[in-house]
């Protein structure tokens, strides 16, 4: 096939700097959607199923959604693992399509190059191209895009495209009261960078860390001071386009920066680290102190005496935080990799709430990191706003403005590093434990690993086993019931899942006989903790237990939540009483909902709630998001009168290891301190 191709290149003047005022640009590129928050999109999507993602979007004890790439172990007893990222630069194709093209690879290394990869080579891409065939100019765009990044930029990296897709109808038309009218999308290519992780534990974040003594921030600038401001996020909220835009000039020097930067990470030197991309090195400063809740002071007189297009020109890069007793050795492995003379020391980190800009003697910026942080989640909450509760995404925007916050923070009445079971697994026994789940059920496998890490025996049993008698619950000492959405949850939370016993004769004489045994013991998470409530007529000791409905916020939750473990006869927090510590949540209904009053309180009166919310100070909280569902009293967790059947809705099988959690102590080891109340399960059940 044959098609006609005219090359056409716009004429766009450069960006004019009348009416555009440093603070009131800093306010407007902080507004603009595809540099703004996004904790509104990130917090319905389910973050932490498998229990083996390393590395989510929410980075720190605050939980800000600045990652540069998600990570991923491979199984549960390895730090071996993959990465992903992702370039685009789609508004930069008005300008130039070849540059847009490269700077959609460029930007997916730098943004990789957060982790543990090692050589280049082992990185591949898939291209997700995006075109309006046949619209003047835009096929010889397309050519011109495919062969910079196809037969230039990708061979002289070593890096290949094995995969992709394409979609090329990027244009509509219609008629509207007689008139004709279309939108036709430019030139998009969309980058995936995938790579094995040698390391997951060795992922740097953009996180600024004000407890590793003094430090210093560098910027490497791979556009080596030309500071082009064509088709930026600056441009775009001026509604202007501009005429140069960034582009990558030097691939060697590419290949160099990822280089350097695995070199750095595999060492241990790098305390923070965030890719320079949309809104430029000021965006990139700021999000790395909201991630670190912390003050930057930085000096930018060495990039050029043009202060706005220092601060956003979207040319590639990073800033790196940085020891100072590490200072020399960092120096060393970017000069020998070539990017001496683009490396610039520019800043400090304190403990502060001031966010100051300076050239040299001048005050460039000086505001408020808080009231920063506040214009930037603007637009999350508005979009919260208009989908779900308002109620709570004011709440949410509220807390953000709270300086005083002291994040997630962990609380411990026990030895994370001691393993009670220890002395029960060293006999060899493995008692059997019944994994238990229904269609749409999806955290058995986690649960599964959590269990034989325990001492268990760990067996799949799907209830169409126990339906058709394969399976007898009789053979087991535990049994539990697994999160998900069991038959998509159109009956209610677990209410299908709970009827498909209930109303089948020889199912619910093997769950009743279970539960009367007084040598087992049963949990249920999630879906499974909906499951059991609606079992509760079959467990003794359950009367009281309320039912789960619809989130408060009337929408899914997907959170990193801190809770507290309260005093309760539970088998699963022997020892545990007062503990607090982050744990996944991730549901749609589970808010606790009582017939009244007098309910909640005969609940309260019988000791048997096991967990509750607490807020970043430890208190019980009703505040949306701490308490992500708005349970009264903030429960989330509830046992029965003897212990031995425990429900609740966040999941400690995602968790159980210190890598699988959005953030840890650093001195936590291998086991998160959730692996306790599997092991105190196995204790439960002794030799």
């Amino acid at each position: 096939m044959h098609r006609d191709a005219k090359t056409l290149k716009v004429d766009s003047p450069a960006i004019s700097r009348e009416g555009i005022e440093m603070n009131d640009a800093v306010d407007r590129v902080l507004r603009l959607p595809t540099v703004a928050e996004k904790t509104f999109l990130i917090t319905i999507g389910d973050r932490t199923v498998t229990g083996l993602v390393a590395r989510d979007q929410m980075v720190g004890p605050w939980q800000v959604p600045v990652a540069n790439c998600a990570v991923t172990a491979a199984s549960y007893d390895t730090y071996h693992g993959e990465a992903m990222s992702m370039g685009e630069r789609t508004p930069v194709a008005l300008l130039d399509f070849g540059a847009s093209a490269r700077l959609a690879v460029g930007e997916s290394l730098t943004n990789i190059a957060a982790t543990d990869i090692g050589d280049i080579k082992r990185i591949k891409l898939s291209a997700n191209w995006m075109s309006p065939a046949g619209h003047p100019g835009e096929d010889a765009g397309l050519y011109e895009a495919v062969k910079a990044v196809g037969e230039e930029l990708c061979p002289a990296l070593g890096l290949t495209i094995p995969v992709g897709k394409d979609s090329m109808s990027m244009k509509t038309k219609w008629n509207e009261n007689g008139e004709d009218k279309e939108v036709t999308s430019p030139l998009s290519l969309v980058i995936t960078a995938f790579g094995r992780v040698e390391d997951v534990r060795k992922t740097v974040t953009p996180q600024l860390r004000t407890d590793k003594g003094e430090s210093s921030l560098i910027l490497v600038d791979l556009g080596n001071g030309k500071n082009r401001l064509g088709a930026t996020a600056l441009a775009q909220v001026y509604k202007q386009l501009g005429d140069k835009p960034a582009d990558v000039d030097n691939a060697e020097q590419l290949k160099g920066f990822f280089d350097a930067m695995q070199t750095l990470v595999r060492d241990d030197k790098l305390v923070a680290y965030h890719d320079k991309g949309d809104g430029g090195l000021f965006v990139t400063l700021a999000e790395m102190a909201f991630a670190g809740h912390c003050g930057v002071k930085a000096d930018i007189a060495g990039l050029g005496e043009d202060t706005l297009a220092a601060l956003f020109n979207e040319e590639l890069g990073a800033v790196v935080q940085v020891k100072n007793d590490d200072l020399e050795a960092v120096k060393a492995v970017l000069a020998a990799n070539g990017l001496e003379a683009c490396s610039h020391v520019i800043g400090s980190v304190e403990a502060s709430d001031d966010f100051v800009i300076t050239s040299g003697d001048a005050v460039v910026i000086e505001r408020s990191r808080t009231e920063l942080r506040t214009i930037w989640a603007e637009t999350t909450h508005k979009m919260q706003s208009l989908r779900d509760n308002s109620a709570c995404a004011d709440q949410e925007h509220e807390a953000k403005k709270d300086n005083s916050d002291p994040g997630l923070n962990v609380k411990l009445s026990f030895d994370v590093k001691e393993d009670v079971a220890a002395p029960y697994i060293a006999t060899g026994a493995k008692p059997k434990m019944a994994i238990l789940r229904e269609q749409g059920v999806n955290s058995h496998v986690e649960m599964a690993a959590a269990f034989d890490r325990a001492g268990f025996e760990a067996t799949d049993i799907h209830m169409s086993d126990i339906l058709t008698g394969q399976a007898v619950l009789e053979e087991y000492q535990g049994l539990v019931a697994c999160g998900g959405f069991s038959y998509g949850d159109v009956l209610g939370a677990g209410e299908g899942w709970a009827k498909s016993i209930l109303f089948n004769d020889q199912a619910r004489n093997q769950f009743q006989n279970f539960f009367h045994r007084e040598d087992t013991f049963s949990l249920g998470v999630c879906n499974g903790c909906q499951m059991l409530s609606n079992l509760k007529e079959l467990i003794p000791g359950a009367d009281l237990w309320p039912r789960f409905v619809r989130n408060e916020s009337e929408r899914f939750e997907a959170r990193f939540s801190l809770v507290e473990v309260q005093k309760s006869d539970s088998i699963f927090f022997d020892g545990m009483e007062g503990s607090r510590m982050p744990i996944a949540v991730s549901h749609g209904e589970g808010r606790v909902e009582v017939r009244d009053t007098d309910h909640l309180n005969a609940i309260e009166a019988s000791g048997t709630v096991a967990v509750r919310y607490v807020d970043n100070n430890g208190n019980p909280t009703q505040q949306y998001p701490n308490n992500p569902n708005g349970s009264p009293n903030a429960i989330t967790g509830l046992t029965t009168r003897d212990g031995r059947v425990t429900i609740m809705m966040p999941h400690p099988e995602r968790v159980f290891r210190t890598v699988a959690n959005s953030w840890a102590p650093e001195s936590w080891g291998e086991d998160s301190a959730w692996m306790r109340m599997f092991r105190n399960a196995r204790v439960n059940v002794g030799k």
